[in-house]
Protein backbone atom coordinates (compact mmCIF):
# COMPACT_ATOMS: atom_id res chain seq x y z
CA UNK A 1 0.00 0.00 0.00
CA UNK A 2 1.34 3.45 -0.92
CA UNK A 3 2.35 5.70 1.97
CA UNK A 4 0.99 9.22 2.38
CA UNK A 5 3.49 11.94 1.57
CA UNK A 6 4.58 14.17 4.43
CA UNK A 7 5.45 16.95 1.99
CA UNK A 8 2.87 17.67 -0.76
CA UNK A 9 3.70 16.53 -4.26
CA UNK A 10 5.63 19.27 -6.05
CA UNK A 11 7.80 20.18 -3.06
CA UNK A 12 10.94 18.89 -1.38
CA UNK A 13 12.95 19.64 1.75
CA UNK A 14 16.47 21.01 1.25
CA UNK A 15 18.58 22.15 4.19
CA UNK A 16 15.48 22.32 6.39
CA UNK A 17 13.59 24.54 3.93
CA UNK A 18 10.68 23.55 1.70
CA UNK A 19 11.32 24.36 -1.93
CA UNK A 20 9.89 23.23 -5.28
CA UNK A 21 10.80 19.93 -6.93
CA UNK A 22 11.39 20.72 -10.66
CA UNK A 23 10.14 17.43 -12.09
CA UNK A 24 7.12 17.33 -9.80
CA UNK A 25 6.30 20.97 -10.57
CA UNK A 26 6.16 19.94 -14.22
CA UNK A 27 3.73 17.15 -13.31
CA UNK A 28 1.52 19.47 -11.21
CA UNK A 29 1.35 22.02 -14.03
CA UNK A 30 0.52 19.26 -16.50
CA UNK A 31 -2.27 17.91 -14.28
CA UNK A 32 -4.02 21.29 -14.11
CA UNK A 33 -3.49 22.01 -17.82
CA UNK A 34 -4.72 18.61 -19.01
CA UNK A 35 -7.73 18.67 -16.69
CA UNK A 36 -8.77 22.08 -18.02
CA UNK A 37 -8.48 20.64 -21.55
CA UNK A 38 -11.11 18.06 -20.62
CA UNK A 39 -8.94 15.03 -19.87
CA UNK A 40 -10.23 12.71 -17.16
CA UNK A 41 -8.34 12.17 -13.92
CA UNK A 42 -7.84 8.53 -14.85
CA UNK A 43 -6.32 9.39 -18.23
CA UNK A 44 -4.01 11.97 -16.66
CA UNK A 45 -2.84 9.41 -14.09
CA UNK A 46 -2.05 6.97 -16.90
CA UNK A 47 0.00 9.63 -18.70
CA UNK A 48 2.10 10.36 -15.61
CA UNK A 49 2.59 6.66 -15.01
CA UNK A 50 3.79 6.23 -18.59
CA UNK A 51 6.23 9.14 -18.18
CA UNK A 52 7.76 7.42 -15.18
CA UNK A 53 7.18 10.27 -12.73
CA UNK A 54 6.80 8.70 -9.24
CA UNK A 55 4.22 10.07 -6.82
CA UNK A 56 6.48 9.16 -3.91
CA UNK A 57 10.10 10.27 -4.44
CA UNK A 58 11.66 7.33 -2.56
CA UNK A 59 9.58 4.42 -3.85
CA UNK A 60 7.80 3.12 -6.91
CA UNK A 61 4.08 3.87 -6.82
CA UNK A 62 1.22 3.62 -9.24
CA UNK A 63 -0.66 6.78 -10.10
CA UNK A 64 -4.43 6.77 -9.70
CA UNK A 65 -7.24 9.28 -10.07
CA UNK A 66 -7.44 9.89 -6.31
CA UNK A 67 -3.88 11.24 -6.37
CA UNK A 68 -4.84 13.56 -9.24
CA UNK A 69 -7.90 14.72 -7.28
CA UNK A 70 -5.81 15.54 -4.19
CA UNK A 71 -3.40 17.59 -6.28
CA UNK A 72 -6.21 19.54 -7.97
CA UNK A 73 -7.71 20.37 -4.55
CA UNK A 74 -4.47 21.29 -2.75
CA UNK A 75 -4.54 25.03 -2.01
CA UNK A 76 -0.87 24.99 -1.02
CA UNK A 77 -0.04 25.29 -4.73
CA UNK A 78 -1.38 28.87 -4.52
CA UNK A 79 1.54 29.72 -2.23
CA UNK A 80 1.81 30.19 1.54
CA UNK A 81 4.47 31.38 3.96
CA UNK A 82 5.93 27.89 3.85
CA UNK A 83 5.09 26.58 0.37
CA UNK A 84 6.18 28.46 -2.78
CA UNK A 85 3.47 29.13 -5.38
CA UNK A 86 3.23 26.62 -8.25
CA UNK A 87 -0.24 27.31 -9.71
CA UNK A 88 -1.84 30.68 -10.37
CA UNK A 89 -5.15 31.46 -8.61
CA UNK A 90 -6.92 31.71 -11.98
CA UNK A 91 -5.88 28.22 -13.11
CA UNK A 92 -6.52 26.72 -9.67
CA UNK A 93 -10.04 28.13 -9.38
CA UNK A 94 -10.98 27.31 -12.98
CA UNK A 95 -9.91 23.70 -12.51
CA UNK A 96 -11.79 23.32 -9.22
CA UNK A 97 -14.91 25.03 -10.55
CA UNK A 98 -14.82 22.61 -13.48
CA UNK A 99 -14.48 19.67 -11.10
CA UNK A 100 -17.33 20.91 -8.92
CA UNK A 101 -19.59 21.45 -11.94
CA UNK A 102 -18.77 18.00 -13.26
CA UNK A 103 -19.56 16.42 -9.89
CA UNK A 104 -22.95 18.13 -9.63
CA UNK A 105 -23.84 17.22 -13.22
CA UNK A 106 -23.33 13.47 -12.83
CA UNK A 107 -26.24 11.80 -14.55
CA UNK A 108 -28.53 9.92 -12.21
CA UNK A 109 -29.59 6.82 -14.13
CA UNK A 110 -33.37 6.23 -14.02
CA UNK A 111 -34.49 2.82 -12.75
CA UNK A 112 -35.70 1.74 -16.19
CA UNK A 113 -32.31 2.58 -17.70
CA UNK A 114 -30.52 0.58 -15.03
CA UNK A 115 -32.47 -2.51 -16.08
CA UNK A 116 -32.03 -1.78 -19.77
CA UNK A 117 -28.30 -1.26 -19.30
CA UNK A 118 -28.03 -4.81 -17.95
CA UNK A 119 -29.64 -6.14 -21.14
CA UNK A 120 -27.92 -3.97 -23.75
CA UNK A 121 -24.99 -5.35 -25.72
CA UNK A 122 -23.00 -4.51 -28.84
CA UNK A 123 -24.52 -6.22 -31.88
CA UNK A 124 -21.06 -6.94 -33.30
CA UNK A 125 -18.92 -8.22 -30.40
CA UNK A 126 -21.77 -9.15 -28.01
CA UNK A 127 -20.09 -7.32 -25.11
CA UNK A 128 -22.05 -5.14 -22.71
CA UNK A 129 -22.24 -1.51 -23.82
CA UNK A 130 -20.87 1.44 -21.86
CA UNK A 131 -23.18 4.34 -21.03
CA UNK A 132 -21.51 7.74 -20.80
CA UNK A 133 -22.64 10.37 -18.30
CA UNK A 134 -24.10 12.44 -21.14
CA UNK A 135 -26.54 9.65 -21.99
CA UNK A 136 -24.76 8.27 -25.06
CA UNK A 137 -23.88 4.60 -25.45
CA UNK A 138 -20.81 3.07 -27.03
CA UNK A 139 -18.73 -0.11 -27.19
CA UNK A 140 -15.41 -0.16 -25.38
CA UNK A 141 -14.36 -3.65 -26.38
CA UNK A 142 -10.73 -3.73 -27.49
CA UNK A 143 -11.56 -5.81 -30.56
CA UNK A 144 -14.62 -3.78 -31.52
CA UNK A 145 -14.12 -0.08 -30.77
CA UNK A 146 -16.27 2.96 -30.18
CA UNK A 147 -19.42 3.60 -32.19
CA UNK A 148 -19.07 5.88 -35.20
CA UNK A 149 -22.75 6.81 -34.98
CA UNK A 150 -24.11 7.92 -31.63
CA UNK A 151 -26.77 6.00 -29.71
CA UNK A 152 -28.59 7.92 -26.97
CA UNK A 153 -30.87 7.02 -24.07
CA UNK A 154 -33.87 8.40 -25.96
CA UNK A 155 -33.02 6.42 -29.08
CA UNK A 156 -32.79 3.14 -27.17
CA UNK A 157 -35.87 3.73 -25.03
CA UNK A 158 -37.95 4.78 -28.04
CA UNK A 159 -36.71 1.90 -30.18
CA UNK A 160 -37.42 -0.71 -27.49
CA UNK A 161 -40.88 0.73 -26.87
CA UNK A 162 -41.58 0.73 -30.60
CA UNK A 163 -40.51 -2.90 -30.99
CA UNK A 164 -42.58 -4.06 -28.02
CA UNK A 165 -45.63 -2.22 -29.40
CA UNK A 166 -45.01 -3.76 -32.83
CA UNK A 167 -44.99 -7.23 -31.26
CA UNK A 168 -48.19 -6.46 -29.34
CA UNK A 169 -49.93 -5.22 -32.50
CA UNK A 170 -48.54 -7.98 -34.76
CA UNK A 171 -48.23 -11.33 -32.93
CA UNK A 172 -47.09 -12.92 -36.20
CA UNK A 173 -43.73 -11.19 -35.65
CA UNK A 174 -43.17 -13.65 -32.83
CA UNK A 175 -43.58 -16.77 -34.97
CA UNK A 176 -40.61 -18.93 -35.82
CA UNK A 177 -40.56 -22.20 -37.74
CA UNK A 178 -39.36 -24.84 -35.34
CA UNK A 179 -40.36 -28.37 -34.31
CA UNK A 180 -40.48 -29.30 -30.65
CA UNK A 181 -38.68 -32.60 -31.16
CA UNK A 182 -36.55 -33.79 -34.07
CA UNK A 183 -35.30 -37.34 -34.63
CA UNK A 184 -32.28 -37.64 -36.92
CA UNK A 185 -30.97 -41.22 -37.07
CA UNK A 186 -27.35 -41.85 -37.95
CA UNK A 187 -25.48 -44.74 -39.57
CA UNK A 188 -24.88 -46.51 -36.26
CA UNK A 189 -28.62 -46.92 -35.76
CA UNK A 190 -28.94 -48.57 -39.17
CA UNK A 191 -26.14 -50.98 -38.23
CA UNK A 192 -27.84 -51.80 -34.94
CA UNK A 193 -31.14 -52.46 -36.71
CA UNK A 194 -29.37 -54.83 -39.06
CA UNK A 195 -27.71 -56.58 -36.10
CA UNK A 196 -31.06 -57.10 -34.39
CA UNK A 197 -32.54 -58.48 -37.63
CA UNK A 198 -29.62 -60.90 -37.93
CA UNK A 199 -30.06 -62.08 -34.34
CA UNK A 200 -33.81 -62.57 -34.85
CA UNK A 201 -33.28 -64.64 -38.01
CA UNK A 202 -30.95 -67.05 -36.26
CA UNK A 203 -32.38 -70.59 -35.82
CA UNK A 204 -31.37 -70.48 -32.16
CA UNK A 205 -32.44 -67.06 -30.91
CA UNK A 206 -30.44 -65.80 -27.94
CA UNK A 207 -33.19 -63.87 -26.23
CA UNK A 208 -30.99 -62.13 -23.67
CA UNK A 209 -28.67 -60.96 -26.42
CA UNK A 210 -31.58 -59.72 -28.53
CA UNK A 211 -33.07 -57.94 -25.53
CA UNK A 212 -29.74 -56.21 -24.84
CA UNK A 213 -29.43 -55.17 -28.50
CA UNK A 214 -32.97 -53.75 -28.53
CA UNK A 215 -32.34 -51.75 -25.36
CA UNK A 216 -29.09 -50.44 -26.82
CA UNK A 217 -30.96 -49.40 -30.00
CA UNK A 218 -33.54 -47.56 -27.91
CA UNK A 219 -30.77 -45.63 -26.16
CA UNK A 220 -29.12 -44.80 -29.49
CA UNK A 221 -32.42 -43.51 -30.92
CA UNK A 222 -33.01 -41.42 -27.81
CA UNK A 223 -29.57 -39.86 -28.19
CA UNK A 224 -30.47 -38.86 -31.76
CA UNK A 225 -33.56 -36.97 -30.58
CA UNK A 226 -33.21 -33.27 -29.94
CA UNK A 227 -35.66 -31.32 -27.82
CA UNK A 228 -36.46 -27.75 -28.78
CA UNK A 229 -38.30 -25.44 -26.38
CA UNK A 230 -38.71 -22.64 -28.93
CA UNK A 231 -42.38 -23.47 -29.66
CA UNK A 232 -43.14 -23.32 -25.93
CA UNK A 233 -41.27 -20.01 -25.56
CA UNK A 234 -43.19 -18.61 -28.55
CA UNK A 235 -46.49 -19.50 -26.91
CA UNK A 236 -45.29 -17.96 -23.67
CA UNK A 237 -44.39 -14.75 -25.52
CA UNK A 238 -47.80 -14.54 -27.15
CA UNK A 239 -49.47 -15.16 -23.81
CA UNK A 240 -47.44 -12.38 -22.18
CA UNK A 241 -48.39 -9.87 -24.86
CA UNK A 242 -51.87 -11.06 -25.87
CA UNK A 243 -53.86 -8.87 -23.50
CA UNK A 244 -51.53 -5.89 -23.60
CA UNK A 245 -52.51 -2.56 -25.10
CA UNK A 246 -50.11 -0.24 -26.89
CA UNK A 247 -47.64 1.06 -24.32
CA UNK A 248 -46.72 4.70 -23.70
CA UNK A 249 -43.76 3.74 -21.52
CA UNK A 250 -41.70 0.58 -21.30
CA UNK A 251 -43.01 -2.04 -18.90
CA UNK A 252 -39.66 -3.29 -17.58
CA UNK A 253 -41.09 -6.51 -16.15
CA UNK A 254 -42.69 -7.41 -19.47
CA UNK A 255 -39.47 -6.55 -21.28
CA UNK A 256 -37.43 -8.83 -18.99
CA UNK A 257 -39.89 -11.70 -19.49
CA UNK A 258 -39.93 -11.35 -23.28
CA UNK A 259 -36.40 -10.38 -24.28
CA UNK A 260 -32.90 -11.75 -23.74
CA UNK A 261 -30.92 -8.81 -25.12
CA UNK A 262 -31.16 -5.33 -26.56
CA UNK A 263 -28.54 -4.91 -29.27
CA UNK A 264 -27.05 -1.72 -30.69
CA UNK A 265 -24.89 -1.86 -33.81
CA UNK A 266 -22.15 0.47 -35.00
CA UNK A 267 -24.47 1.77 -37.71
CA UNK A 268 -27.09 2.75 -35.10
CA UNK A 269 -29.51 -0.15 -35.64
CA UNK A 270 -31.19 -1.11 -32.38
CA UNK A 271 -32.52 -4.65 -32.03
CA UNK A 272 -34.49 -6.76 -29.59
CA UNK A 273 -33.63 -10.46 -29.24
CA UNK A 274 -36.64 -12.29 -27.80
CA UNK A 275 -36.51 -15.40 -25.63
CA UNK A 276 -37.52 -17.63 -28.57
CA UNK A 277 -34.69 -16.40 -30.78
CA UNK A 278 -36.74 -13.95 -32.86
CA UNK A 279 -34.85 -10.75 -33.62
CA UNK A 280 -36.66 -7.47 -34.14
CA UNK A 281 -34.85 -4.45 -35.53
CA UNK A 282 -35.69 -0.78 -35.23
CA UNK A 283 -34.08 1.14 -38.10
CA UNK A 284 -32.55 4.40 -36.88
CA UNK A 285 -31.40 7.49 -38.68
CA UNK A 286 -27.61 7.53 -38.53
CA UNK A 287 -25.94 10.60 -37.11
CA UNK A 288 -22.39 11.10 -35.87
CA UNK A 289 -23.36 14.08 -33.76
CA UNK A 290 -26.58 13.06 -32.03
CA UNK A 291 -28.68 9.97 -32.45
CA UNK A 292 -32.19 10.10 -33.81
CA UNK A 293 -34.72 7.47 -34.73
CA UNK A 294 -37.77 6.64 -36.75
CA UNK A 295 -40.63 4.26 -36.04
CA UNK A 296 -40.02 1.45 -38.51
CA UNK A 297 -39.74 -2.06 -37.17
CA UNK A 298 -39.09 -5.31 -39.02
Amino acid sequence: MAKNRRIPFGYQMINGEITTHPREVYAVSKIFAEYLKGRSMLDISKDLQAEGIPYHPCEDSTWNKNMIKRILENEKYLGTEVFPQIISPDIFHRANNKKLKKATNICIVPDELKEIRNMTICAECRKRLFRNQNGTWTCKSYHCGAFEFKATDQMILSAVLNMLNSAIANPSLLDVESEMSVYTPDGEILKQNNEISRLMESPDIEYDRVKSAILQLAQMKYNCCTYNDIPQKTELLKKQLSDKKQQNTIDIEILKKCAEYITVSHNATIGLELINGVKLNNITERSKEIGSYDDTCD
